[in-house]
C-alpha cells in the first residue's frame, strides 16, 4: 500500500511537471531567440548609422573605416557583421568564407534589406553548414538605400541557452520528485500504520492466537470501523472454538465412565460365558478400548487446534530417549524392538507436553506398522523401530523409522487426513487420528513434519523439524 501511494504521488507530480515545464521550456527557447533578434536588430541599426556616410560615398579610407566599425562590433559581441553596397557587393565582412570580392545579393535577407525593409529570422547556411539567426537592415538616407548591414549569430547561441534552461528545469523536477516521494512516503506510512496494526492482529489470529485484537482507537473512521468488526468476528470465533473444545472435553469426560463400566461388564460376561464366549468378549473389549482411544484422540486434537500454550525450552534429547525407553517394553510384547539413537544436548522450543505427544504418536504408529508385517522376529532385526534426534542447524530433527510395509506416494499424502488408515492396517486398529494430531501439534509449534521412505526404500520414516532453543 505504501508503494502504491508513493507511486500515485510521483505519477501525479510527473504529469504536473510535464504540463508546466514543457511549455515553459519551449516558451523560454522562443523568448531567448526573440531577445537575441531584438538585440541584433538594434545593434545592426546602430552599425548602419555609423557607416552610412562611408557607404554613401565609397572610398578606400571609407571602406577601411567601415571594416573597422564592423570588426569592433564583432569583437565585442562575437557576431558576424557583413556590410554591402547598394548592389549587394561586400564592403566589409568580419568572417569571410573566402578572400576576394563577393556579392550577397542572392541572400534573401540582403534582398529584403535592399528593398528598404528590415529582415529578421533564422535559416540554414549552406556555405557555413549551420543554422543562423540573422538581422539585415538597410543603410539609407532620404528614402534612398545605399547598402545593407547584416548581423548573424549561430543558432547554437540560442540552443545552448535553451539547453541550460532545460537542464535547470530537469534538476528542479528531480528535486521536486524526491521531495514529493519523501512526503508521499511519510503520508503513506501515516495512513498505513493503523492498517499495519490490523494486519498484525490478523496474522496473530491466523497463527492461532484468538486473544489478539486490533486497536480500535487509531486511524481514520473507516479503519476504526473495520478494526471493530474484525475484533467482533475474532471474539465470535474464539467463543465458538471455546465452546467446541468445552464440548469435546465434556463429551470425553462423560464417555470415559460408561466406557469403563462397559469394559468391566464385558469382562464379567466373558468370565461367566466360559471358553465359548471368551473370544467374543475379548473382541468387544478391544472395540471398547479403541472407542476410548478415539475419545482421547479427539480431545487431544481439539486442544492442539486451540494452540494457545506458550513455547518453552525442552531437552529434546533426554525426552525422546525417555519415551523410546518407555515404549521399548510395550513394543517388545508385539515382537518389536525400539532403539534410540539420540545426539545429546539438543533443545527445542515447543509448548509444554507437545513433544511427548508427538513422539508417542509416531512410535505408536511405527510399532503398529511393523506388527502388520508377518513373520516378524526381534532376533532377525525385522521388527525394528528407530527413534533419532539430530542437530539441523537452527532446528532440531526428530525421526521415527520403522521396518513396516511403508506407504506409496499417495498414501504419504493421505496419511495426515483425519480417520485415514493404511490399507495394510488391521481392521478396527487405531483411530486414524495419530498423524493428524502430530501435524497439528508440530505446525502449532512452528515446525514441520513429513513422511519419507525408510533406508533402502524399506519401511517408513517420519521426520519432525522443530525450532531449536
Amino acid at each position: 500500500m505504501t508503494r502504491r501511494i508513493v507511486a500515485g504521488y510521483i505519477i501525479l507530480t510527473i504529469v504536473v511537471l510535464v504540463v508546466l515545464m514543457v511549455p515553459l521550456g519551449i516558451t523560454n527557447a522562443r523568448s531567448l531567440e526573440q531577445d537575441l533578434l531584438l538585440r541584433m536588430e538594434r545593434d545592426a541599426t546602430v552599425v548602419a548609422s555609423l557607416v552610412e556616410q562611408d557607404v554613401r560615398q565609397p572610398s578606400a579610407p571609407g571602406q577601411a573605416e567601415v571594416a573597422q566599425v564592423a570588426e569592433g562590433y564583432s569583437v565585442r559581441t562575437g557576431a558576424r557583421v557583413a556590410v554591402t553596397d547598394s548592389a549587394g557587393t561586400v564592403i566589409a565582412d568580419t568572417d569571410p568564407p573566402a578572400p576576394g570580392d563577393r556579392t550577397l545579393r542572392t541572400r534573401p535577407e540582403i534582398r529584403t534589406a535592399l528593398d528598404g525593409t528590415v529582415a529578421t529570422g533564422s535559416r540554414y547556411s549552406s556555405t557555413l553548414g549551420t543554422q543562423l539567426l540573422y538581422v539585415a537592415v538597410p543603410v539609407a538616407a532620404g528614402g534612398t538605400v545605399y547598402g545593407t548591414v547584416r548581423v548573424t549569430y549561430p543558432a547554437s547561441e540560442v540552443s545552448d541557452g535553451a539547453n541550460r534552461y532545460w537542464l535547470l528545469l530537469a534538476v528542479v523536477g528531480v528535486i521536486t520528485l524526491i521531495a514529493v516521494a519523501l512526503v508521499g512516503w511519510l503520508i503513506a506510512r501515516w495512513v498505513q500504520r493503523p492498517l499495519g496494526r490490523l494486519e498484525e492482529a490478523a496474522d496473530a489470529v491466523g497463527a492461532g492466537d484468538l486473544a489478539a485484537r486490533a486497536p480500535e482507537d487509531a486511524g481514520p473512521p473507516e479503519v476504526r470501523a473495520l478494526a471493530h468488526r474484525f475484533n467482533a468476528m475474532v471474539a465470535q470465533v474464539d467463543a465458538l472454538v471455546g465452546s467446541q473444545e468445552a464440548f469435546v472435553a465434556d463429551a470425553s469426560h462423560q464417555l470415559r465412565t460408561p466406557l469403563t463400566a462397559m469394559r468391566l461388564r464385558i469382562e464379567n460376561l466373558g468370565a461367566e460365558a466360559g471358553p465359548a464366549g471368551e473370544a467374543d468378549a475379548r473382541a468387544a473389549i478391544a472395540e471398547v478400548d479403541r472407542l476410548a482411544q478415539l475419545v482421547d484422540s479427539l480431545l487431544v486434537l481439539a486442544r492442539a487446534e486451540r494452540g494457545e500454550a506458550p513455547a518453552v525450552r525442552v531437552d529434546a534429547s533426554a525426552l525422546v530417549a525417555e519415551r523410546a525407553d518407555a515404549w521399548a517394553d510395550i513394543a517388545a510384547e508385539s515382537g518389536v524392538q525400539v532403539v534410540a539413537r539420540v545426539s545429546p544436548g539438543l533443545h527445542a522450543r515447543v509448548p509444554d507436553g507437545v513433544l511427548e505427544q508427538v513422539v508417542d504418536n509416531l512410535i505408536d504408529n511405527a510399532v503398529a506398522a511393523v506388527v502388520t508385517v508377518t513373520g516378524v522376529t526381534v532376533t532377525s532385526g525385522d521388527g525394528l523401530v528407530t527413534v533419532g534426534v539430530a542437530d539441523a542447524g537452527d532446528a532440531v530433527e526428530i525421526s521415527v523409522t520403522d521396518t513396516g510395509p511403508g506407504l506409496d506416494d499417495a498414501g504419504k499424502a493421505q496419511a495426515f487426513d483425519r480417520f485415514w488408515r493404511a490399507p495394510t492396517s488391521e481392521p478396527g486398529a487405531g483411530s486414524g487420528l495419530g498423524l493428524p494430531i502430530v501435524r497439528r501439534l508440530v505446525e502449532g509449534a512452528g515446525g514441520t513434519v513429513q513422511l519419507e521412505d525408510g533406508p533402502g526404500g524399506r519401511g517408513l520414516r517420519a521426520v519432525v523439524t522443530l525450532p531449536a532453543s
